[in-house]
């Protein structure tokens, strides 16, 4: 059985987006035993840009 959280990300900027030290959650995430498995974003411009995302991790209990 696992068990899962969630790290909220935000995009940063105005005209380009871009999500900052994503690399750096995952690494610590990963130092305490969790394994990254995926995102999900959770708001979009109407464009179609993510605003911000879900990074998804699980650990097994």
């Amino acid at each position: 059985m696992y068990t899962y959280e969630y790290e909220r990300m935000f995009s940063q900027g105005l005209i380009r987006l871009r999500i900052e030290d994503h690399e750096a959650v995952i690494t610590q995430r990963a130092q305490d035993g969790w394994r990254y498995v995926g995102y999900i974003p959770v708001e979009q411009s109407a464009e179609g840009l993510i605003i911000e995302l879900d990074l998804i991790f699980e650990k097994e209990v």
